[in-house]
């Protein structure tokens, strides 16, 4: 009787407060006064003859009597401010990708888009991280004489993994898919042998660079387990932002593609966010028709998702060039840089996902609002 029965629910564990917002279907008000029923453990909807009750996940404990702010925002539905009766379970623990990479074991690299075996059965002796991509900008802070790695280059024996922010360093050894003597940019781009997507690019005649959305580790005795790409895209970008913003406190980043270009300007807002929603007719289903794959919820009517959300401003033709120049000399972004195609990926997901939300929580100030799932 005018309701589609679905909710969202925007949990944040570090203040135990949840927004619910209760979703009318698509161009429809209710015909009849409508009545919310909250209980600790479930949802209930009453709309003339009609029912809708979802019982929330397990962990998931609200405080009935702190309710307030009942409003109805015309495009959105009813929103209600709530409280926790305690926090839900909290996330796991932030991945590095330091971590994803043990010494002395063997390693298998895969076309994270096809499959395809990368590198094959290479064992590590060392697995080191590198020193942030603008490290060298700041030396001069650190020395009170010249630059006394002007000359030094970081580049890995065969027995070494490099991890950078977004991307690994290998000894290039007898890789068939590494051109032999690039001669310009465009040479220098690896390339997988089946799907033809760009993997990474070669550093020197010895060193090549593997991003980490463009491939999946695995050991040597496991086999390769397919992800969707757009899931996948998501997942590395969100892990990436955690780990800079838990070991550095930065919270700005500039995503740049392998061209030099500037994409996208995000700003991590929090990751102690949890999404709870009701799957029978949520409109962000619909909204995802192209990468429906990034809903990847728990089992049963009700899903939950731990997610990361950033506002964003996209920077592609010609769009906040003035605020890009502006982040770009500021010392408190940090840059990362993926091949330019997965920069568009990235961007499109974002968007989808902005439109999924209900349009009152589509934008602050001038930015996008986009939650971004681990």
């Amino acid at each position: 009787a005018g309701m589609a029965g679905a909710f969202l629910m925007e949990i944040r564990r570090g203040t135990q407060s949840a927004l619910l917002v209760i979703r009318y279907a698509a161009a429809e008000l209710p015909s009849a006064p409508v009545e919310v029923s909250v209980c600790a453990d479930s949802l209930e909807v009453k709309s003339g003859g009609s029912c809708d009750a979802a019982a929330l996940p397990a962990g998931v404990r609200l405080a009935p009597s702190s309710c307030r702010g009942l409003r109805r925002l015309r495009g959105d539905g009813l929103h209600l401010r709530m409280r926790l009766h305690h926090p839900p379970p909290a996330a796991d623990e932030v991945f590095t990708l330091r971590e994803s990479l043990k010494p002395n074991k063997d390693y298998v690299f895969y076309c994270q888009s096809c499959g395809d075996i990368v590198v094959k059965d290479r064992k590590f002796l060392r697995v080191l991280p590198l020193p942030s991509e603008n490290w060298s900008d700041l030396v001069e802070e650190w020395c009170c004489h010249p630059d006394p790695f002007a000359r030094s280059t970081l580049h890995p024996q065969h027995g070494d993994c490099f991890v950078g922010d977004t991307f690994f360093l290998l000894n290039s050894g007898n890789e068939s898919h590494v051109p032999e003597s690039p001669k310009s940019k465009e040479n220098t781009r690896v390339i997988c042998k089946r799907c033809k997507t760009m993997l990474g690019e070669t550093v020197s005649s010895d060193t090549i660079k593997y991003y980490v959305t463009e491939v999946i580790i695995q050991p040597a005795e496991g086999s390769f387990s397919p992800i969707a790409r757009s899931q996948f895209v998501q997942s590395m970008v969100a892990q990436c932002l955690l780990e800079l913003s838990s070991a550095k406190s930065t919270f700005r980043f500039t995503i740049k593609g392998d061209n030099g270009k500037t994409y996208i300007l995000i700003w991590l807002l929090n990751s102690d966010t949890l999404l709870v929603e009701s799957l029978g007719s949520s409109s962000s289903h619909s909204d995802f028709t192209l990468f429906g794959d990034i809903l990847t919820p728990s089992s049963g009517p009700v899903g939950t998702w731990n997610a990361v959300k950033v506002l964003y401003q996209p920077c592609i033709q010609c769009r906040n060039t003035e605020l890009a120049d502006a982040w770009e000399n500021d010392m408190g972004v940090h840059p990362l840089k993926f091949p330019s195609e997965t920069c568009l990926e990235l961007l499109l997901v974002l968007g989808l996902s902005t439109t999924s939300l209900p349009p009152s929580l589509r934008c602050m100030n001038s930015f996008q609002v986009r939650n971004s799932f681990c």
